[in-house]
């Protein structure tokens, strides 16, 4: 039986995916988990989904293998869907602006298009 959804992760482009591509199959499992997690939990752990301070709607997904910590940016759409934009593998304790620029960037592309779509 397959689980609920209570939201839907969505690729945007080939952000997320360049990214993805580009991770051992061990790390890539676990970022699936966590998207699966994320998707069909009525309540996220912070440990795994957390607002970025001070952005218009952008979300990290937080990804723990190992030692190594992976983040990747998402925002809403519509109230429930996920749209993946950029990821990092972490390197410090801060999360680097230019990543979070970067998801604002792609945040605005996406509502752009989804405008200029519509009309």
């Amino acid at each position: 039986m397959e689980e609920k959804k209570y939201r839907v992760a969505t690729l945007y482009k080939n952000y997320f995916a360049d990214f993805l591509s580009s991770q051992s199959n061990k790390v890539k499992a676990k970022i699936v988990w966590v998207i699966k997690l994320i998707e069909t939990q009525q309540t996220i752990p912070s440990e795994f989904f957390k607002h970025i301070a001070g952005t218009d709607g952008i979300y990290e997904i937080r990804v723990q293998y190992g030692s190594d910590a992976f983040r990747i940016f998402c925002f809403f759409d519509e109230g429930n869907l996920i749209l993946l934009a950029n990821g990092f593998k972490k390197q410090s304790q801060k999360t680097p602006k230019s990543e979070i620029k970067r998801a604002q960037k792609i945040k605005t592309e996406y509502e752009n298009e989804k405008k200029s779509n519509s009309s």
